[in-house]
């Protein structure tokens, strides 16, 4: 992995800490954010 991708790693797992630590309700915002976060991560190494 290159240093991009372990930032992404890092800042996804962060972020899936930060949403527990929430009120439930808060969740399915926060979750879908993430989902296209990781959606473009994923589609920025499609043509690789």
């Amino acid at each position: 992995m290159d240093q991009h991708e372990v930032n992404i790693v890092d800042e996804v797992k962060l972020e899936l800490s930060e949403i527990d630590s929430l009120e439930v309700s808060e969740h399915g915002q926060r979750y879908e954010a993430l989902a296209q976060k990781l959606q473009q991560a994923l589609t920025s190494i499609d043509g690789l």
